[in-house]
Order: C-alpha cells, then sequence, then structure tokens
C-alpha cells in the first residue's frame, strides 16, 4: 500500500484529513517501516509464542534425566544439579549477563544497552512471561528441597542459587549495574 491508499482509507473511515487525526500519527509512529522483522524486538518475542513455556518445562526435565542417567549421581544430588545449572546458567548468566541482540532489531540499536530480562516484553514488569520464568527457579527450588529432604548442604546450594536467580528480577533492580558490572 503506498500513501495515497493509506490516505483514502483512512479519510473514508474517519471522514478527516489524514495529518489531523492524531491517532493514525501514533499508530505510523508505532509500525516497523523498512525492515524485515515484524515484531520490535525479536530477541525477546519469541518468549511470548505458543509452545514455549511448555517445552521450556520439558527441557528442564531432559536435563534432569540427562543427570540421573550419570552413574553414581543420587536422585538428591540430581535435583541440586538440576536447580544449581538451571538457575545459574539459563537465568542468571544468560538473562542477566549478556547483553544486546544477536540480530538487527527495530530500535535503532536501544538493545545493545539491556540485558535479555531487560528485554523482555519492552521491560514492563510482572507480566505472565515475567512471572513465569521467576516462577520456575522458584518451583524447582522446592522439588530440589523436598527429594534432598531438607539436607543443610543441599539446602545452602539450592538457596544460594534461587537467590542468584530471583534477586536480579526484581524492579527495583531493572537497569542497575551493581558496581558498574556489566555497565558497557
Amino acid at each position: 500500500m503506498d500513501e495515497t491508499t493509506i490516505y483514502f482509507l483512512m479519510s473514508y473511515h474517519l471522514h478527516e484529513p489524514l495529518h489531523s487525526n492524531p491517532m493514525f500519527i501514533v499508530k505510523c509512529m508505532d509500525m516497523n517501516v523498512g525492515i524485515a522483522q515484524g515484531e520490535r524486538n525479536p530477541n525477546s518475542s519469541w518468549l511470548n509464542s505458543r509452545g514455549v513455556w511448555l517445552t521450556y518445562i520439558i527441557l528442564l526435565f531432559v536435563l534432569h534425566f540427562i543427570l540421573l542417567s550419570i552413574p553414581y549421581i543420587t536422585t538428591p544430588l540430581a535435583w541440586t544439579l538440576t536447580t544449581s545449572i538451571h538457575n545459574i546458567v539459563n537465568i542468571f548468566y544468560l538473562f542477566h549477563i549478556i547483553k544486546g541482540a544477536p540480530w538487527e532489531t527495530s530500535d535503532q540499536g536501544m538493545a545493545r544497552r539491556f540485558t535479555f530480562w531487560e528485554q523482555i516484553d519492552d521491560g514492563v514488569q510482572w507480566t505472565g512471561t515475567r512471572k513465569f520464568v521467576q516462577i520456575i527457579p522458584i518451583v524447582l527450588f522446592f522439588i530440589a528441597s523436598f527429594y534432598t529432604q531438607y539436607n543443610g548442604y543441599h539446602f545452602l546450594i539450592n538457596l544460594s542459587t534461587l537467590l542468584l536467580a530471583i534477586i536480579p528480577k526484581l524492579p527495583i533492580f531493572h537497569g542497575v549495574r551493581i558496581m558498574n558490572i556489566n555497565r558497557y
């Protein structure tokens, strides 16, 4: 559609000139004109896709079963390792250390300064996706605590990785770089 077609459609439906309708101007500013992607930030929009949450949970159980298949790893140790690997590698490193996007986004480079967690849902707090990503480490902590029979060493390891996964996700830490680590 060219500009005259859009002008005709807007004039036909709104019975007023194109430039005098502020809603159309705002809507045009939100459109991605001249770029290949349809999403504003494809780096984090995939988390809202259908089936991602189920796939995430299935991959967690696959990790757990792989750990259980290794000889000499008991069930309590497997749950502690599952929780620790998930919280340290996936949640902390991938969500809070790596910044930017692997491809060009329509935000003209603004994603370079933000971590993956800060890019999810354009930084809006307490969305469904963010709640899901916050609840998974807590559920894993409870499961690991149950299967380790609340052993002190396992509990301390699981609690420390839980805190490492949950504290950076709090809204008060959005955009905060402690001791300027990962500032640039």
